[in-house]
């Protein structure tokens, strides 16, 4: 049974600190490429950060650039986000998502996690 559950979410003041976890299990987590997304009410989920299966190469968007870091432990089939100088904009629902291509084939293998909400607020 494939799962992702993301966990850290909560209330925190603009300028403080957050770190999300997402605990994969159910399929070759090393395989997959991860990334968290977001979305806010009323607003279309956005890609946040990217990291690829080994944790080699990581993306992000520009909003979140020099303040957010995606890392992930294979070791123990986990991806973090560690959110810093967070600001009420960053307010959303986090998801996780596990994405993985079958080479020469069209086939794509994608999971999403039930969200975690982020609230920045004083």
């Amino acid at each position: 049974q494939v799962q992702l559950v993301e966990s850290g979410g909560g209330l925190v003041q603009p300028g403080g600190s957050l770190r999300l976890s997402c605990a994969a299990s159910g399929f070759p987590f090393r395989s997959y490429a991860m990334s968290w997304y977001r979305q806010a009410p009323g607003k279309e989920r956005e890609l946040v950060a990217a990291i690829t299966t080994a944790g080699g190469s990581t993306d992000y968007a520009d909003s979140v650039k020099g303040r957010f870091t995606i890392s992930r432990d294979n070791a123990k089939n986990m991806v973090y986000l560690q959110m810093s100088s967070l600001k009420p904009e960053d307010t959303a629902v986090y998801y996780c998502r596990a994405r993985a291509l079958v080479l020469f084939t069209p086939t794509v293998y994608e999971y999403w996690g039930q969200g975690t909400q982020v609230t920045v607020s004083s």
